[in-house]
């Protein structure tokens, strides 16, 4: 006979097999949850499960599995007894119509193909998101369970900006990226908003194919003419020695950036019929198949131990948390980002530079009227073509400059477009060593907040000789003696300032221009508005124009935004309010304070990579391969950073005026100000209503605004001054951290 013990557990096995099928909806789980007022994590802790886990059984996306199943139908009986379905309208039948016969999956055959074909991976067309019924091949995922540190439900995301042409296609219902890792022996895929896919490939090719066919993965096109983002895979150090990829690369292979041909993994590439772009398998690989009519087959492996993630744009110098991150912060972290900005490409640069053409881009599906069949067509508001470059615009080791001077010659404001931020320091006055402090304020996303509005070219130049009539319409650069230009002579609300304390608007050491000097528009356009003549000797103008960067700033003023309100920022605090909300910011989320750095780094990084430098690919005067870019222009970079310094210039001369107050030290997007007391609101100018004094600077978190770096007293600047001389810029060292200002 058995014993009571085991006849009890026959029956428990027994209930336990009765409760596999008497589970309510899923919407009635959630419901029933919320009603009882408890969370997702509650009812996980109670389970010893994950809460990932209980929100896809809410969402349906999982079943329950023994020994779970049991006590969440007992759970969820419970709950039923003590809050019962609320009773249906007298017009409604309490017996559910019987469901709809189901639909035979439709034939490969009749599908509707998409409009036109891509002829290679980087080319883009009209859309490729199949409709919402085309069957999905091969089994859907399942999710699993794991017994790790539940990650944090992901911030949320901003409203899609007006250039983005659709929501998330239901083939990238994981999310735009997935980090690999293990979970014991088992492969598996952290997704974004805590979803964990059991990864059952045994190869680098295997992966990519999962990813391709059973994956779900990639983000729907920011603009209608555009292309999907391809699904990007992270790496973790245990996910590359399963599949027999280095840790860390060895010297050589850093040096060149990729692994060798010889490798292994590269030979199974091979062997598996994928292709690799010309970097190679390096930190940021691109594995892809040939496409299938106009979808892309394409997969992005990206390893953060082998530098793929920099410090100095990805994480915190002073801290670096990302070699220890957990597989599912990591996801949390990249998949904001990509959520907010975009999928990854590369360093934050590269990204800020993808992000330009992902909201214009260059091509789109064209039918043709006669014919019927689509062809690529060009579009007018982007950058369609590389056109001839001008000399003054150019870095020195440019081809084009191959033979024009002598070795070592450096090249004067008469020879080369100089529009850099401000580098500028100056010594303090008798009075201003009076002043107990010295306060830094720093602007809000300065190089993204003066792409707003900005009219740029987008054919290539067209020279004016002969003394051109200066057009402020016209992008370009401008060759034009501003030595004249006294700034003692302007007044500004019926007040002349002092000129000696002023820096100079033209040129980036603040020093007066000592005679003729290429300038960008916006720099002849300031000197203008200051009230003085300008002549030009000789011109490189862009007749044809456009604001490209407008959506391009849209998009990372909204990430910014976005990302400091769940850091408890909001635009509608200001003043004091404001001071302490970003003073809190600082220990809020880490993980958040990330994605904030790597959003700035975008917009700073995608500025300059206008105007990206040989940077020892080739030897000098050769050429790179960053020239045969359309997005190589560095006459947008000029116009962009001479933006940047008259914003700048503009609201010094205002905050002058209003308070007879003048900087001492401006580093790219912060300035020195001494003060009365240790705050920004002891020296910014308010009106008797308390607020800002129109045409300043002003307190809050919008780009274009400032806030407060740190404050320092007069009395270590003039120790700083003694110590290193005139070479010092306090302003790149002033910062409440104690860490050098980086500028934004």
């Amino acid at each position: 006979m058995p014993t009571q013990d085991e006849l009890f557990s026959a029956v428990d096995a027994l209930l336990e097999e009765v409760a596999q099928n008497d589970l309510p909806s899923p919407a009635e789980r959630r419901r029933l949850r919320e009603a009882a007022g408890l969370s997702q994590t509650q009812v996980a802790a109670a389970l010893a499960t994950r809460r990932e886990t209980v929100a896809s059984w809410e969402s349906g996306r999982n079943e329950p599995r023994p020994p779970q199943r049991a006590a969440y139908a007992r759970f969820l009986e419970k709950l039923a007894e003590r809050f019962p379905a609320p009773a249906l309208p007298p017009q409604e039948s309490s017996t559910p119509p019987p469901p709809p016969a189901p639909t035979p999956p439709l034939p490969a055959a009749s599908l509707p193909e998409p409009a036109a074909p891509l002829p290679q991976p980087d080319t883009r067309t009209e859309a490729e998101a199949p409709p919402e019924n085309t069957p999905q091949t091969g089994p859907r995922p399942a999710t699993r369970p794991l017994p790790r540190t539940a990650p944090r439900k992901p911030p949320r995301t901003p409203a899609p900006s007006e250039a983005t042409a659709e929501t998330t296609a239901p083939r990238f219902e994981n999310g735009p990226l997935a980090v690999i890792g293990l979970d014991g022996d088992q492969v598996v895929a952290y997704c974004v908003g805590g979803l964990i896919l059991d990864v059952p490939a045994r190869s680098i090719p295997a992966l990519v194919d999962w990813t391709l066919t059973e994956g779900r993965l990639g983000q729907s096109r920011l603009h209608r003419h555009g292309r999907d983002a391809d699904p990007v895979l992270v790496l973790t150090p245990a996910a590359l020695e399963r599949y027999g990829l280095p840790v860390t690369l060895s010297p050589e292979e850093r040096r060149a950036g990729r692994l060798k041909d010889t490798h292994k993994v590269v030979k199974q590439v091979k062997k598996a019929e994928l292709q690799l772009t010309q970097l190679g398998f390096g930190p940021w690989a691109r594995l892809y198949r040939d496409p299938e009519g106009a979808r892309r087959r394409c997969v992005q492996l990206c390893i953060p131990s082998w530098g793929a993630l920099p410090v100095e744009e990805w994480d915190d110098k002073n801290d670096p948390r990302l070699p220890t991150m957990p597989a599912a912060d990591l996801a949390l972290f990249l998949g904001t980002y990509a959520e907010r900005v975009m999928t990854p490409r590369g360093t934050t640069a590269v990204t800020g530079l993808e992000l330009m053409t992902a909201l214009r881009p260059p091509t789109r599906a064209e039918k043709d009227p006669d014919t019927g069949e689509f062809r690529q067509a060009l579009n007018a508001d982007a950058l369609t073509e590389v056109y001839d470059v001008v000399e003054c615009e150019v870095p020195d080791e440019h081809p084009l400059l191959k033979g024009r001077f002598a070795r070592h010659h450096q090249r004067t404001p008469a020879e080369m477009l100089l529009e850099e931020p401000y580098d500028w320091c100056r010594e303090l006055t008798d009075d201003e060593c009076m002043q107990p402090y010295l306060v830094a304020i720093d602007v809000n996303m300065a190089f993204a907040a003066a792409a707003n509005g900005l009219t740029v070219g987008l054919n290539g130049p067209t020279h004016l000789t002969g003394n051109p009539r200066f057009d402020p319409s016209l992008p370009g650069s401008w060759l034009v003696d501003l030595s004249h230009v006294d700034l003692s002579r302007v007044e500004v609300g019926g007040r002349t300032l002092d000129a000696d304390r002023l820096p100079s608007p033209f040129t980036p050491r603040g020093d007066r221009p000592e005679g003729p000097a290429w300038y960008a528009t916006p720099t002849v356009a300031y000197a203008l508005e200051l009230g003085f003549e300008v002549a030009p000797a000789e011109a490189y103008v862009r007749t044809r124009t456009g604001r490209y960067l407008d959506p391009w700033y849209k998009r990372l003023r909204d990430a910014y935004i976005a990302t400091m309100a769940d850091l408890g920022v909001s635009t509608a605090v200001q003043g004091e309010e404001f001071l302490h909300a970003m003073a809190r910011s600082r220990h809020a989320d880490p993980t958040l304070a990330l994605v904030l750095k790597a959003i700035k780094a975008t917009a700073k990084g995608g500025i300059g990579k206008l105007r990206q430098r040989n940077r020892g690919q080739v030897p000098y005067y050769e050429p790179w391969p960053a020239l045969a870019r359309p997005t190589w222009r560095p006459d947008i970079r000029a116009a962009v950073l001479a933006t940047v310094r008259v914003s700048m210039h503009r609201k010094i001369m205002k905050t002058a005026a209003a308070t007879d107050l003048y900087p001492v030290a401006i580093g790219t997007d912060a300035l020195v100000y001494p003060s009365p007391g240790p705050s920004p609101l002891d020296f910014l100018p308010c009106t008797p209503e308390g607020k800002p004094v129109p045409g300043t600077f002003r307190l809050g978190v919008s780009p274009g605004m400032v806030k407060h770096q740190g404050t320092r007293t007069v009395l270590w600047a003039e120790e700083q001054f003694e110590q290193h001389g005139g070479v010092f810029n306090i302003a790149n060292h002033i910062k409440d951290d104690g860490t050098a200002a980086e500028g934004e």
